[in-house]
């Protein structure tokens, strides 16, 4: 008998800084890929400076490939929630504009499912003291960002904005979820 290999899944998420995000992402045991990139634009392939602008719509977002047999979609959303701040709109921390925003871009029906009833638990259970503002929304116009924004935090950990703004992100993923953390 011959085992069938696992299946993955794919979704979309920004959440700020894509640096951020993605040095997070990269630590969760069930996520096999982590790569930077733009979503949810009109302009096709665009660059990171165009992005910066915020006049493409683009979103810096991180493209997780995970294995649902490992983690459930539900975990790396209640992940996404704890690092990042989902109730400012269009900023995290001292990154502002529309390619800051905090979103879920779904592949699929049933992750607008699970991303909807998240969310609606998060407001239920007064999480926040503010609403929740992450848009839902299917994934559109995708483009990898430059090479040199993948593995940011890896490359260059201590750069200062690596230091002073990725590195805490990442401590606060090793404490609240130390049971996820890649071995």
């Amino acid at each position: 008998m011959t085992s069938s290999p696992s299946t993955t899944e794919t979704i979309v998420l920004g959440g700020g800084c894509f640096w951020c995000t993605e040095a997070v992402f990269d630590r969760v045991q069930g996520v096999v890929d982590v790569e930077s990139g733009y979503s949810n634009g009109q302009t096709v392939n665009p660059s990171y400076e165009q992005v910066c602008t915020g006049r493409t719509g683009h979103n810096e977002v991180v493209k997780l490939t995970f294995d649902p047999a490992q983690i459930a979609l539900r975990e790396i959303l209640e992940i996404f929630f704890v690092v990042h701040d989902p109730t400012t709109l269009n900023r995290q921390g001292n990154d502002v504009g529309t390619q800051y925003r905090s979103g879920i871009y779904y592949t699929t029906e049933a992750q607008k499912q699970v991303a909807d009833e998240v969310i609606r638990e998060i407001e239920a259970g007064k999480t926040y003291a503010s609403p929740v503002v992450t848009e839902v929304k299917p994934l559109d116009n995708y483009s990898t960002a430059e090479a040199y924004h993948q593995d940011y935090f890896l490359n260059h950990p201590n750069q200062g904005y690596c230091a002073f703004v990725v590195g805490p992100k990442v401590e606060k993923f090793q404490k609240t979820f130390a049971a996820r953390v890649k071995k």
